[in-house]
């Protein structure tokens, strides 16, 4: 793990750069304070020993989680964080998995199998197709 001597971000993301240079980033898709935080509670932050904290937003991310293998999400997880709306556990149940399970995919702190993953954006798929066969009158 490489401590980061500086931050920034963009519209989508926390960049991190360490003391040799070196360039990393996360999706603040995980980290929804930070999202939807202004510019100056976002640079409003202390580096310390292992990572970077947000007193006013309460909002720590630590060094080693821009090294982890999903800093990006995945569609699944995407759609998911940018869709709240969505109720997992409702929607875990139409599809015949269990909601813990797939909330902590969404989360990564699981991964799920291809083949899961597979059933899950199919799920989405059928959702978004009953979705757009609605009529109102």
């Amino acid at each position: 793990m490489k401590k980061l001597i500086k931050i920034w971000f963009d519209d989508e993301y926390i960049y991190g750069e360490s003391f040799d240079g070196d360039v990393v980033k996360q999706a603040l898709l995980w980290y929804p304070n930070l999202l939807k935080a202004s510019e100056e509670q976002r640079i409003n932050y202390k580096i310390g020993l292992t990572g970077i904290h947000w007193r006013e937003l309460d909002e720590d991310i630590s060094f080693e989680s821009f090294y982890y293998d999903d800093a990006e999400p995945s569609v699944m997880q995407r759609f998911f964080l940018t869709h709240p709306e969505i109720n997992v556990a409702g929607f875990a149940k139409s599809i015949g998995i269990n909601a813990s399970l797939l909330r902590n995919y969404i989360n990564g702190f699981k991964k799920p199998s291809k083949e899961r993953e597979e059933k899950i954006l199919s799920g989405l798929h059928l959702l978004g197709k009953e979705l757009s066969e609605l009529e109102f009158v």
